[in-house]
């Protein structure tokens, strides 16, 4: 198969193409199970296979895919008519960045592949935690495991062969109750890193998930009978489970060049970033160094190649409060320098990514990190917050359409007065405008705050792509933020 792709890339070059690649999937397989008190209310299986083409010519793509390869010169022919159509109305004729040439492989870190274990034991999971979450007070529970695995051969007429493995899991639990005036309230616990190495079916540690059952049924308890969360400006410490959301939302999909370069704005919005910005904007407080780092081991966002046969890179966004730098690909970097008529981006970040054989890749975020600072543990900053809260959980977004305000919804804070937490409160909420809110960044936790969350639903593109990532975040401190409303 990859000779006779080879001889295809060749032959359409031959056409006057200038680039053409082929990313094969001999198989993408995913298996989703989901328990609610008590009842496996899914359980479902999918697996597919096929190939996308990409052609450039005279400055537009082509794009044609198929699951069926029973004749691959149609199919690459297609590919090369398309662009010939679009080349007639391109307004910005294409240019990629240059790259080397890359013959390589890259696997998941996994030891037990999840889809060769038997549906029973999967099962027998769940079961066990809903009869850890099957308490008082609890009316939904909810147990899932979401299992992903696919083959992605790419070849492309530059010379760049590469093969990869890539394997995720993704499980998670969740308890729903009810106040007294009858409103629901959740508490939840997704699985992460964990500061494990691998992320096969070994990653689903029965101690951990049982500690975090127990955890979060006696978080929504004490949820269930607090007051409301207060109207007023505190001081914000946000913990790793609404940290990861707070640095995707306003950082991560704010820096994607293609948003940036204003080709995202029906879907999800724009970016208040433009190419000026880069070198002098500050983005926030000296505090915040931000970067898209795919070379993380063991994460979602760490793919070892991207789809345009870039290798993984360690790309710093932020440094020190200063915006320097953006979550690209080949593409968008030459066009980017070109509108701003000097040199803004030295080649690709490698972050270009298509969600299946049937997408085309776009500018996609990697592992978008925040890095750890020198203010102590959670306990150290408590301890230095005469007036704040600390949240937890993401329960709902509202996102500015150019990410320039943003208003979370978490699911369950706990009040801090003078150096000490004080209580729980429920319906807590917090708000602000981007630049304003990282620039009050007060304060960041060291190493043994710093958590990598899995994100398994990050939609993106026309049609919708989603795509699998990671955020490594420490607990952070805000100041003056508004917050309960």
């Amino acid at each position: 198969m990859i000779e006779q792709l080879k001889q295809q890339i060749e032959r359409i070059k031959a056409q006057g193409a200038t680039y053409v690649d082929a990313r094969w999937y001999p198989f993408e397989e995913s298996n989703q199970l989901v328990m609610l008190n008590g009842n496996l209310k899914n359980a479902s299986a999918s697996r597919e296979s096929g190939v996308g083409i990409r052609v450039l010519y005279q400055g537009a793509w082509g794009f044609s895919a198929s699951s069926d390869l029973g004749d691959l010169g149609a199919l690459f022919d297609k590919a090369l008519d398309n662009a010939r159509v679009a080349a007639e109305r391109v307004t910005f004729p294409i240019r990629l960045a240059e790259k080397d040439a890359v013959q390589a492989t890259f696997s998941s870190p996994c030891e037990v592949n999840p889809f060769e274990v038997p549906l029973a034991d999967k099962v027998a999971f769940l079961k066990e935690m809903d009869d850890k979450l099957k308490q008082e007070g609890v009316f939904l529970r909810f147990s899932r495991l979401n299992f992903i695995r696919k083959q992605i051969v790419f070849v492309d007429s530059e010379g760049s062969e590469i093969e990869k493995l890539i394997t995720e899991v993704f499980a998670g639990l969740e308890v729903d109750g009810k106040d007294a005036q009858g409103m629901t309230h959740e508490r939840k616990f997704t699985l992460g890193q964990q500061g494990k190495p691998t992320r096969g079916w070994e990653s689903i540690d029965r101690q951990l998930f049982a500690q975090n059952a127990e955890r979060i049924v006696r978080e929504l308890k004490e949820m269930l009978v607090a007051d409301d969360c207060p109207k007023e400006d505190r001081s914000v410490i946000l913990l790793p489970g609404i940290m990861f959301l707070q640095t995707h939302e306003t950082i991560g999909h704010a820096l994607e060049l293609d948003r940036i370069l204003g080709y995202e704005l029906a879907f999800a919005g724009g970016s208040f970033v433009t190419l000026d910005d880069f070198g002098k904007l500050r983005y926030g407080s000296p505090k915040l160094t931000a970067r898209a780092n795919a070379t993380v081991p063991n994460s979602p966002g760490s793919f070892g190649f991207d789809d345009d046969g870039i290798p993984a890179k360690d790309t710093v966004l932020i440094d020190k409060g200063v915006l320097v730098g953006a979550i690209t690909g080949r593409q968008m970097v030459e066009e980017a320098n070109a509108r701003a008529r000097k040199p803004i981006f030295d080649g690709s970040g490698g972050a270009n990514r298509a969600t299946s054989f049937y997408r085309v890749p776009i500018e996609r975020m990697t592992n978008i990190n925040i890095d750890p600072g020198t203010d102590g543990t959670l306990d150290d900053i408590v301890a230095r917050t005469e007036k704040g809260i600390v949240l937890d959980g993401e329960r709902s977004w509202s996102i500015g359409s150019n990410r320039e305000q943003f208003h979370f919804a978490t699911d369950i804070g706990w009040l801090v007065d003078e150096g000490k937490v004080t209580r729980v409160v429920k319906n807590a909420t917090y708000k602000g405008d981007t630049l304003k809110f990282w620039n009050s960044l007060s304060a960041v936790g060291d190493e043994s705050t710093w958590e990598l969350k899995f994100v398994d639903n990050c939609g993106k593109g026309q049609p919708n792509q989603v795509m699998q990532l990671g955020h490594g975040v420490p607990v952070c401190r805000f100041d003056n933020v508004r917050i309960g409303e």
